[in-house]
């Protein structure tokens, strides 16, 4: 690098907006019409209970708030017949061990690509994009305490949530030998699966998944990455750190009150024009985000200081957009994994046969995004609603939707 970084810098500044790229909605069916594409695996011989009938019940208690398999069987023994027959059950209807059976066996990368595909055929009739719209998707990880390999081993389950409609798009089960880097590649083809396509969105992560692999990966598919670069990382760290920041204006401030605090967030980013750029794959910008926090009762003020990379150019990447886009990686955990942990008491539920983790953690995220695409905030309370209104839940996750282009 030159000995001086001031010439090679570029400050982010406010530019004209450009219009969204137009978007082509998918055909949109209704849940059976989806479910119909999950394949079953039990054999032939001897089956009683359609698959979509038996996935249909799993999908629709959940949605009004069953937490565990025998609350899914619950949910079904309580419906009257009028029910039960709009779901697929003319006769009887099956015991708890033959639904955790069924559920236990079936592919949850192929359920979560099937729910998520349905949702946004959903959403897209719901959800107005605003005239500057790019799709974020935050990337993070999620151990399921309670629940064990047959090894005695956590299950460990790493998610891409769609941040702009709190849609599940893909969930991978992390090897148990392994971590969540070697998931990552997985996880970005379930992705593509959903979306057809990457070309223009954003992934944002966490520092683990600063990687070169992954950056190299995303800018093959047409794709964007947004990481913070921590120890894990110490050149590209250092470099980032030592860069003239108190040179450089402030890009975008916010201030907020809440939780007993006021916090102050501050946005620099600069484009690095020197032999080399910055020292990671694809990086177009560095930035820095400080964020100040004051207690109201004490009075004490906090400072912490928080290093990242983005592979958009500054006239596709404003300090406005950073701003959000580093907030929306929060939506993960604070929309999606502790929803999972208050409402639906995911750390509480001892799955441990088959795939019956990461199965009933999809059918946790089909819940939360199905009611936040239906514009629902408080997911407890929306499953509750649900709970008192079966027949409107069935009517509603069963409806079919016409093509729209």
């Amino acid at each position: 690098m030159a000995s001086s970084l001031i010439p090679g810098l570029v400050v982010t500044a406010p530019a004209t907006e450009t219009a969204p790229v137009p978007v082509t909605d998918r055909e949109q069916h209704g849940l059976l019409h989806a479910l119909a594409e999950v394949p079953d695996p039990r054999d032939p011989r001897g089956i009683r209970y359609p698959l979509t009938g038996l996935l249909a019940v799993a999908v629709c208690a959940v949605l009004a708030g069953a937490s565990s398999f025998a609350a899914i069987t619950d949910w079904l023994h309580d419906l009257d017949e009028h029910a039960r027959t709009r779901l697929g059950f003319d006769r009887a209807v099956p015991v708890g061990t033959t639904v955790w059976r069924l559920l236990t066996r079936l592919d949850p990368g192929q359920l979560t690509t099937v729910l998520a595909a349905w949702l946004r055929a959903r959403g897209q009739l719901r959800t107005a994009r605003p005239r500057r719209y790019r799709t974020v998707i935050a990337v993070d990880g999620k151990t399921l305490r309670a629940a064990r390999r047959p090894g005695g081993g956590q299950v460990h389950l790493l998610s891409a949530l769609d941040t702009g409609t709190g849609i599940v798009l893909a969930q991978v089960t992390v090897d148990a030998k392994s971590n969540e880097i070697p998931a990552f590649a997985p996880l970005l083809d379930a992705v593509e699966t959903v979306l057809g396509d990457l070309t223009g969105v954003l992934f944002v992560a966490d520092a683990l998944h600063t990687q070169t692999g992954h950056a190299r990966e995303i800018a093959a598919r047409g794709a964007y990455l947004l990481v913070q670069v921590k120890a894990n990382q110490p050149t590209l760290h250092a470099q980032l750190k030592r860069l003239p920041w108190a040179q450089i204006p402030a890009g975008d401030r916010t201030r907020d009150r809440g939780h007993g605090r006021r916090e102050t967030r501050t946005v620099k980013a600069v484009t690095l024009h020197t032999p080399g750029g910055i020292a990671f794959a694809h990086a177009e910008q560095a930035v820095r985000i400080t964020r100040t926090r004051t207690c109201a009762t004490t009075g004490k003020t906090s400072r912490e200081t928080a290093y990242l990379t983005v592979s958009l150019p500054a006239g596709q990447a404003q300090p406005r957009d950073l701003q959000d886009w580093i907030r929306r990686h929060w939506h993960i955990e604070n929309r999606l994994h502790h929803v999972r942990d208050v409402t639906f008491r995911e750390d509480l539920h001892q799955a441990r046969t088959g795939t019956g983790p990461a199965v009933i953690a999809t059918l946790r995220n089909t819940a939360i995004g199905y009611h936040r695409t239906n514009g629902d905030t408080n997911i407890a309370r929306a499953t509750r609603r649900a709970n008192r209104l079966p027949h409107d839940l069935i009517t509603a996750a069963t409806s079919s939707y016409p093509t729209t282009q």
